[in-house]
């Protein structure tokens, strides 16, 4: 881009360029310099000269001008660079009354020399510049200059925040530069862009090169430029990549109703569909589950769950929880919670890993998830029955009525508002006050059979820990390699590896990662885990048998003597 570099220079071309190259408007661009050139010039010549610049488009020069005003008599010492009296604009054969306005160009380029000694000889005891004009020439080249350089530069990040502040809520694709304190700085071509630690997802890592592709979490207008901010653990991410993957969400006919994720672990949407025959979660898969992967991919392995979505709470929330099955649920619309009954055995497929699943469910739907296994409600059951039947006034009927409104033990007979218990159906008000005397002193018994049943329960826990090996069938040695789930194993057994061994055994990782849903990197993971699992299992095997000899050869001392 050219720039002034001398006074005598015509700006017409530089404003032109400018405004062609960097988008500017050439009014805006004017007003800029004139104001600029406004401000040097009083640092210049003055603060108190009444100064006014103005830009001649057919000179291509910033022109300079002072006002003087007339005046009957100067009385203001400090305004006198401003005013002239009227005796002496008359000696100077002016034709003015007092209140009259006279404009004088001041002359400070090289060319103008000859207008400027004219006006010098003629006016210089009322303007009193000569003094003045000396190096405001270059002072004025040097402004011009500075000022296009700003304004190019402000109305390039201008351009910038405008262009990104539309692209809010979608997603770009660039290279990572730099790092910056964890911050990865990520090159968009026109503009950088920022991806904060926290908006970083724990397992993955980047190098200088690599190409990201990122949600536009937020454009901030910052002193420096515009920041844009991205983020890879936004939930919006997802969705995002569900529009540009299913045609059908594009259009409109599959809609995302909810979503909900842990980036790096797991991911749930729920979907729906406007139109009766499409069905939305085949429509979000894909053939051979094409479009599902396409994400997965993107997201580097993060697994994705599509449910179907239901205006009936009670089937959302069952949908949620798959692939664990739902036994009943309970629901609480006054504190909009839900308790889910689960057969035993899908009771850890139903809560996940670190109560993954249940915690995933319930961003997707908006409800407090409690699960809890048949035989554990049964337990509870039982326990409510012998606790809250202990007390006086509580028959079997009262029981099922204090247990359908949420009361699982005299505990919560004790710490209730006694109003509240006063309106449930059954309830004598005058036995109320007897009645919470006698569970507060329930509660001691109820603690300690509490306790009891927690031994009994670890103790069971521990048993089934260390059953023997050879007890247990192939798919219950898989669930107890580390990192290993019911989905996950029954994608291995149609790949063929129904055991333990054929996982420690398999040599070709490649092969191993091609299984659905496993990848190269967790294929190495589960190898290892097998293979570590097998020396653990091999351990456990010998102590059992040691303890199992041990105890027929003391059942066979009494025959033996």
């Amino acid at each position: 881009m050219p720039t002034p570099a001398n006074p005598n220079i015509n700006l017409n071309l530089v404003l032109d360029q400018v405004a062609k190259d960097k988008g500017i408007d050439r009014s805006v661009l004017i007003a800029t310099l004139e104001d600029a050139m406004t401000t040097a010039a009083k640092k210049h010549f003055g603060q108190e000269r009444n100064l006014e610049a103005k830009y001649d488009p057919e000179k291509g020069v910033v022109e300079l001008f002072q006002a003087i005003t007339v005046v009957e008599t100067i009385t203001d010492p400090v305004q006198a660079v401003n005013q002239i009296s009227l005796d002496e604009a008359h000696k100077k054969g002016m034709e003015v009354e007092p209140g009259d306005e006279l404009v004088f160009q001041i002359f400070y380029r090289d060319e103008d020399a000859a207008e400027a000694k004219a006006q010098d000889d003629q006016y210089g005891d009322i303007l009193r510049l000569k003094t003045f004009r000396r190096g405001f020439g270059r002072i004025a080249a040097q402004t011009a200059k500075q000022v296009i350089l700003q304004r190019t530069r402000d109305a390039e990040r201008e351009n910038v925040f405008n262009e990104y502040r539309d692209r809010k809520n979608e997603i770009v694709t660039g290279i990572a530069r730099r790092f910056e304190r964890g911050n990865i700085i990520v090159d968009l071509g026109r503009a950088e862009a920022v991806l904060p630690v926290r908006e970083q997802v724990p397992r993955e890592t980047y190098r200088a090169g690599d190409r990201v592709q990122a949600y536009v979490l937020d454009v901030l207008r910052e002193s420096k430029g515009p920041q844009i901010v991205l983020s890879r653990a936004s939930v919006n991410l997802l969705t995002k990549l569900f529009e540009m993957e299913v045609p059908e969400i594009a259009e409109g006919i599959v809609v995302i109703e909810a979503a909900a994720r842990e980036p790096g672990g797991r991911a749930k949407i729920a979907v729906s569909s406007r139109d009766a025959d499409v069905d939305p979660v085949g429509a979000c898969v894909g053939m051979k589950g094409s479009r599902v992967q396409a994400v997965v991919q993107e997201l580097r392995g993060e697994k994705i769950d599509i449910v179907p979505y239901d205006e009936d709470p009670a089937r959302f929330v069952c949908a949620a929880l798959a692939p664990a099955e739902v036994s009943r649920v309970i629901i609480d619309e006054a504190n909009h919670a839900m308790e889910l009954i689960v057969p035993d055995d899908q009771l850890s497929l139903a809560i996940g890993r670190r109560g993954q699943n249940v915690r995933l469910a319930a961003q997707l739907t908006g409800w407090k998830l409690d699960i809890n296994s048949e035989s554990r409600v049964r337990e509870m059951r039982e326990f409510a029955n012998r606790s809250l039947g202990a007390l006086p006034g509580v028959n079997e009927m009262l029981v099922e009525t204090l247990y359908a409104h949420g009361f699982r033990q005299a505990k919560d007979i004790a710490e209730a508002n006694p109003e509240m218990l006063g309106q449930i159906p059954g309830m004598d008000p005058s036995r109320i006050p007897a009645m919470q005397e006698e569970a507060r002193k329930q509660m001691s018994l109820d603690a300690a059979e509490l306790s009891r049943m927690e031994r009994e329960r670890e103790q069971a826990r521990q048993a089934e820990a260390r059953r023997h090996p050879d007890e247990l069938s192939q798919t219950e040695r898989l669930a107890r390699v580390r990192g290993m789930g019911e989905k996950t194993i029954e994608q291995l057994t149609l790949a063929g590896y129904k055991t333990v061994e054929d996982l420690a055994n398999e040599k070709d990782l490649a092969k191993l990662g091609d299984v659905p849903g496993v990848g190269i990197k967790k294929a190495r993971q589960l190898k290892s885990a097998a293979e570590n699992y097998l020396v653990e299992e091999a351990r456990l095997r010998a102590e059992l048998n040691a303890e199992r000899g041990a105890s027929s050869s003391q059942a066979a001392e009494p025959a033996g003597a």
